[in-house]
């Protein structure tokens, strides 16, 4: 009898193992959804996978889910090849109003615009060398490495040089007397 209940042990337990085998291959197995050559994990929803797109805030994916009628709790893995190209298209050419862009009336063009992906990363780089070229005050703090926004930098933003990583701290004086 002894024997009996220990083979059918021995059997639950290989049965539980098999069971579990499955799952944590399905756990493993995880999609990437490519949308305006950004990799979003397939497990988020769409609203916040949205959202690793540079150039697409809260707001804009909010907005983007609402005129192109997609649920925003619907997984990115779930979305098919129309809608990712109706969304890569929104995000290239917005029918927002003006205030939802992030380049509005712009300093070449006048125009309003909304960048994203590196675009963005190459205007904000050509208006902070502009603001340094003609000697502005926020392009001074931008080459000095201060902060542009009027931010008081007594406590804060105190490393040493350009982009040193070394602290500035409370130095106390060498005591210099008798020894001894």
């Amino acid at each position: 009898m002894a024997t009996e209940k220990q083979e059918q042990k021995i059997e639950e337990k290989k049965n539980k193992q098999e069971r579990k085998k499955p799952e944590a291959k399905a756990i493993i197995e995880e999609s990437l959804i490519r949308i305006l050559s950004i990799d979003i994990p397939g497990s988020r929803n769409v609203y916040t996978g949205l959202t690793r797109i540079k150039g697409v805030s809260w707001s804009l994916s909010n907005a983007l889910c609402n005129k192109l009628k997609i649920n925003k709790n619907k997984k990115i893995s779930e979305l098919s090849q129309e809608e990712i190209k109706e969304i890569s298209e929104f995000i290239k050419n917005p029918k927002l109003p003006e205030f939802m862009l992030n380049r509005r009336k712009d300093f070449e063009t006048g125009a309003s615009k909304h960048y994203h992906g590196t675009d963005l990363d190459l205007k904000k780089e050509f208006d902070i060398k502009r603001l340094k070229k003609i000697r502005s005050y926020r392009g001074w703090r931008h080459a000095t490495g201060q902060p542009t926004r009027g931010q008081r930098t007594r406590s804060h933003f105190r490393v040493r040089g350009k982009g040193g990583k070394k602290a500035v701290g409370v130095m106390n004086k060498p005591k210099t007397g008798k020894t001894g």
